[in-house]
């Protein structure tokens, strides 16, 4: 074992509250909404209609193209419409609205062929991949077949399995490497034939001694592989930070890991990919931890896509009148969400409530650089801002704005309370809209 820490960034109080709680199967409700859009790229196509008796793992939307993923039911039941409804991030869009069939057991086989887990060749890994909907459920969503297909001309020598989990309150990745540690290597390992990857490492932050102790356990026996032990600090986990932590190598500004021959999963990917693979289950259904002052019982649920955000806040006695605020996702890069009726997708790795939301008045820069100092990739986020305000859009792209990964960091330390990452998600509108119209 090896330990690594990362440069900048920050340290918010952990409040890693459900550590000590196992997962539990969330109860499944009568109705799932069920969106067509839970990833990066182009939205799935709808497969079924209003009236279609379907089977639970059953392909219900189609990847509409190469950065696009696979949909499936997470249950039995019957398809009462096609509706809109709102995610995570405030914009409606379509839906498969299914009535569950609480009776039934019915099961869909796999649209990819099943066989020893051994056997699989990196061809047939990408396939399940691919028609299973797996995504990266660190947050981004990106499609892992995409993931798992390099350029030709590109060697990936190694492989990085994301256990950091530095987002505050999170814990649902901790609970998985604890529970699941077989099936999470067994993953991994997937994904490294699959990549032709000679190197393994699995990060994990030191506020996971357990997970650490575990899987150093296992993989001090097993050739190329080793676990990394890091420091507690945010944003650790994001991938161009993990990988120069790891490996030293630096992931130029527009780049991908693939550009300095390293592949990167996080741990409820493979975990995912695994069951797929060995069980023919795809990805229908994730580790989700709720937690914050405004739940009396917080814990890790897995809970099937396209229950709302409403039905899993009853379960865990949410203290409505009281709440302020509700994130999905972590806390410092999760999206607020306006109201209770927003799906459980692939993205939802946590649902958070706060009694009392903090708001302050922002003020005026007082240049002291602690944004400057904080920032893992060398970004001058005051600079960005003053240019993005003053529409200086070529200046703009120059000063990095397009390789800041949105952390929060800086508005995080920022004396001035001055809104950083909002200015600059408006800058970056703004650069692609300009780029559409050229």
């Amino acid at each position: 074992m090896i330990e690594r820490a990362l440069k900048g960034g920050v340290h918010p109080d952990e409040c890693k509250l459900t550590a000590p709680s196992p997962i539990e199967n969330f109860p499944c409700p009568e109705r799932l909404y069920v969106p067509l859009q839970q990833h990066l790229g182009r939205k799935a196509r709808p497969m079924v209609k209003k009236g279609d008796v379907i089977a639970k793992g059953q392909k219900i939307g189609e990847a509409d193209g190469f950065i696009s993923a696979n949909i499936h039911s997470p249950v039995a039941g019957k398809v009462k419409s096609i509706d809109k409804v709102m995610l995570p991030n405030g914009v409606f869009d379509d839906a498969v609205v299914i009535d569950v069939d609480q009776e039934s057991n019915s099961v869909a086989e796999p649209t990819w062929p099943l066989k020893p887990v051994d056997d699989l060749t990196p061809d047939d890994i990408r396939t399940i991949a691919r028609e299973a909907g797996i995504v990266g459920l660190g947050g981004a969503t990106f499609p892992t077949a995409v993931k798992l297909s390099p350029p030709e001309n590109v060697k990936i020598d190694t492989l990085i399995i994301n256990g950091a989990e530095c987002e505050p309150y999170l814990t649902a990745d901790h609970r998985l490497m604890l529970e699941h540690t077989d099936e999470v290597i067994r993953g991994a390992e997937l994904v490294r034939r699959a990549v032709g990857a000679e190197k393994v490492f699995v990060g994990i932050e030191k506020n996971k001694p357990d997970a650490i102790k575990k899987f150093d356990g296992i993989l001090k026996r097993k050739d190329g592989w080793e676990v990394v032990a890091l420091k507690s600090v945010y944003p650790q986990g994001a991938e161009k930070n993990l990988i120069k932590v790891i490996t030293g190598r630096e992931v130029p500004v527009g780049g991908l890991p693939f550009n300095v021959n390293v592949a990167i999963q996080n741990v409820g990917t493979v975990y995912s990919l695994y069951r797929a693979a060995s069980e023919g289950i795809p990805l229908i259904e994730r580790v989700v931890t709720v937690s914050g002052d405004g739940v009396k019982k917080p814990g890790n649920f897995r809970i099937p896509f396209g229950v709302m955000a409403r039905e899993v806040l009853e379960h865990c006695e949410a203290r409505f009148g009281e709440i302020e605020k509700v994130i999905f996702g972590g806390p410092m890069m999760g999206m607020s969400i306006k109201g209770y009726d927003v799906p459980v997708i692939k993205s939802t790795s946590g649902i958070l409530c706060f009694v009392k939301a903090v708001r302050r008045e922002p003020y005026g820069c007082l240049n002291c650089g602690r944004c400057v100092e904080v920032c893992t990739l060398h970004i001058a986020p005051t600079r960005v801002v003053k240019l993005v305000r003053a529409a200086k859009w070529d200046e703009v792209k120059k000063a990095g704005i397009m390789n800041c990964m949105e952390c929060g960091c800086c508005a995080y330390v920022c004396p001035s309370k001055i809104p950083l990452v909002q200015w600059i998600r408006y800058g970056k509108f703004m650069l692609r809209k300009m780029e559409a119209q050229r």
